[in-house]
This record gives C-alpha cells, sequence and structure tokens, in this order.
C-alpha cells in the first residue's frame, strides 16, 4: 500500500473510534436511573426487571414518566447519530459514520459505563436511531409498537415486532445498504436483551401493560 491509502485508512480509523466512543458514552447516560433516583431516591436497577428502561420506570413513577423517559431515551440515540450525519456529512461513505454511531449508542444504553453495565433494552434509544437515518422508517416502527403492544398488552412483543420490521422497512424505503444491515444488528440485539421475556410470554408470566 503507499502512503496515501495507509493515511485514509488510518484518518477512517481514528473517525470511526470518535464516533463509536461519543456515541457510546451519550448511550450510558442512564436516563431512567437518574430520574428514579432524583424523584425517589430509589435505584431503578434493584426494582421490578431491574432494567432502566421506561418500562420498569413506569412501575415506579407511572405512565407519565414512562412517555417522558421514552422520549428522552429515543432523543439519546438519535443524537449522536445526527451527529454523525451532519459534522461528518464531506466524510461519509456508504452511510458507515452514522451506523457507528447507531450501534454504540446502543450498546451504552444496554451496557453502560456509568452503572456498570447494567442499563436497560435499547428499544427506544434503538427507535431513536432509525428515526435519525430515516424518519419514515422510524415513525412507522413507532406506530407499530403502539399498536402491537396496545392490542397485545405486552411491550416487548411490540417491541421485538417493530426492531424486527425495521430492515424490512429500511429495505422498501430504499435505505443504503449500512443502514439495512444496521437495522438487522438491532434487531438481533434487542431480541436478545429480550431473552427473558421471551421466556416469560412463552410460559405466560409476561407482566402486561395495565
Amino acid at each position: 500500500m503507499d502512503s496515501l491509502t495507509l493515511g485514509m485508512m488510518g484518518e477512517f480509523g481514528v473517525i470511526v473510534s470518535v464516533c463509536a466512543v461519543i456515541a457510546y458514552l451519550i448511550g450510558s447516560i442512564p436516563t431512567g436511573y437518574l430520574i428514579v433516583k432524583a424523584k425517589t431516591g430509589k435505584d431503578i436497577r434493584e426494582i421490578g426487571s431491574g432494567s432502566t428502561g421506561a418500562t420498569n420506570v413506569k412501575r415506579v413513577l407511572g405512565k407519565k414518566w414512562f412517555f417522558i423517559v421514552m422520549l428522552l431515551d429515543a432523543l439519546k440515540g438519535a443524537t449522536p447519530v445526527l451527529m454523525a450525519s451532519l459534522i461528518l456529512s464531506d466524510y461519509n461513505v456508504f452511510g458507515i459514520y452514522p451506523v457507528v454511531a447507531a450501534i454504540f449508542v446502543i450498546i451504552g444504553h444496554s451496557k453502560p459505563l456509568f452503572l456498570r453495565f447494567k442499563g436497560g433494552k435499547s428499544v427506544a434509544s434503538g427507535v431513536g436511531t432509525i428515526l435519525a437515518l430515516n424518519w419514515q422508517v422510524g415513525l412507522i416502527l413507532a406506530v407499530v409498537w403502539g399498536i402491537i403492544t396496545y392490542f397485545t398488552k405486552y411491550v416487548s412483543v411490540g417491541s421485538i415486532v417493530a426492531l424486527i420490521l425495521s430492515p424490512f422497512l429500511m429495505l422498501l424505503f430504499r435505505a443504503p445498504g449500512a443502514y439495512i444491515v444496521y437495522c438487522v444488528i438491532a434487531a438481533i440485539y434487542v431480541t436478545y436483551l429480550h431473552r427473558e421475556n421471551i421466556k416469560r410470554l412463552i410460559k405466560g408470566e409476561e407482566n402486561k401493560v395495565r
């Protein structure tokens, strides 16, 4: 390889690393934990499912805070993706940088540095990343989640189905290949994070939305 190629590869590696670190740190901001701690003094990780996500926050603070935390987590997911899209627009090749940001922000949400790697299940933050990548797909997923959750009464079912649909919707809207690959990764990852919910669903023991 000549020096120019090596230089370009080095620059690419630096940008990817910076995107990943910033996105992970933003994702690690424990929204649900901070809100519950501020309002009740309790550690949400010791309540209910132990998740820091909106569904567990609802068990402590009610429906209002469920939606507030969900919106904040979605905003948290969208922010690094938008930053990568806008700031690195002149360097962006095949949508790689926003996708790197998207992957690491959902990892940060589920495995937050600030809470010893015990966080939420990356549904709201995941939908936020998809909204930032393609707002039409993101809005459709939010509606699908709402409809399925309303009729089944299971947040986990709505979450899993919505994320599984995401790569097909990206394909339908002719999104870049990197976005489609990301949605496949996100769907697998979020489904994996819901593995205990799936076990409870099979046993008929999963908690319904009240």
